[in-house]
C-alpha cells in the first residue's frame, strides 16, 4: 500500500523534530570525558598528574609537583595546592579526577596535616564540577607494578614506561599519574574492585 505525498510529507516533517543536527560543540565534550587527573595529596608535595586516553598509549598532557617550603604556612600551602589543582583543570579540562584513598598513620599530627591538604584539594577539584573517584594506594601499586607493597622508584619507571615518558618523573607526580592510568584500566588484569566515588 503506497502513501500520499502529503503523508510523505508530514512523516519528514516529524522527523525532522525528532532528529535535529547534533550541536557544533558535541565533539568536544566527548574529547573532553577522556582525559584524567590523578592527585597525590600532601602538604608540601602534591603531586598532580593529566593523561588523555588514546592508542597507543595514554598521552601526557601535564604532571608536576606543587611544592611549598618548609618556612610556609599551613593555610599558605593550603592556599596553593587548591589555587594550582584549579589551574590544572581549567587548563587541560578533565572529567575526573582519582585521588589517593586515605592511609593509616601512626602520627596523629602527620595524619591531620595529611588530611588538611587532601581536604583543600577536593574542595577545589569539586568546585570545578570533577568527578571525583579515590583509590587506595597498595591497588595503584598492584595495578600498575604488579606488586602492592612496590617502592615508589618502580612505580615511576613503570610509569614513565607506560606513558612514553622521556624522563623518569618525579616520585609525587609519578604517584598521580599512576592513579590517573589506574583509573583508566578500570577492571583490568588485577580485577580490581570498582574505584569509590567520593
Amino acid at each position: 500500500m503506497g502513501i500520499t505525498p502529503q503523508q510523505f510529507e508530514q512523516m519528514k516533517s516529524r522527523l525532522g523534530r525528532r532528529a535535529p543536527a547534533p550541536p557544533a560543540h558535541q565533539p568536544a565534550i566527548r574529547a573532553k570525558n577522556t582525559i584524567i587527573l590523578g592527585v597525590d595529596p600532601s602538604l608540601r608535595g602534591t603531586g598532580y598528574g593529566v593523561i588523555q586516553l588514546g592508542q597507543p598509549q595514554p598521552l601526557t598532557l601535564a604532571q608536576g609537583t606543587i611544592s611549598c617550603p618548609a618556612k610556609w604556612e599551613r593555610s599558605r600551602c593550603l592556599a596553593k595546592i587548591s589555587q594550582t589543582l584549579r589551574d590544572v583543570i581549567r587548563e587541560h579540562h578533565p572529567a575526573v579526577c582519582v585521588i589517593e584513598g586515605l592511609f593509616y598513620a601512626q602520627n596523629l599530627q602527620t595524619a591531620l596535616i595529611m588530611g588538611e591538604a587532601r581536604g583543600a584539594a577536593l574542595a577545589a577539584i569539586a568546585v570545578e564540577g570533577l568527578d571525583i573517584f579515590e583509590i587506595a594506594p597498595r591497588k595503584v601499586k598492584q595495578a600498575v607494578v604488579g606488586y602492592g607493597a612496590a617502592q615508589k622508584i618502580a612505580v615511576a619507571k613503570m610509569v614513565q614506561r607506560m606513558l612514553g615518558l622521556a624522563e623518569l618523573p618525579a616520585p609525587d607526580a609519578a604517584d598521580a599519574l599512576a592513579l590517573a592510568l589506574t583509573h583508566a584500566q578500570g577492571n583490568g588484569r588485577f580485577s580490581l574492585t570498582a574505584p569509590k566515588k567520593i
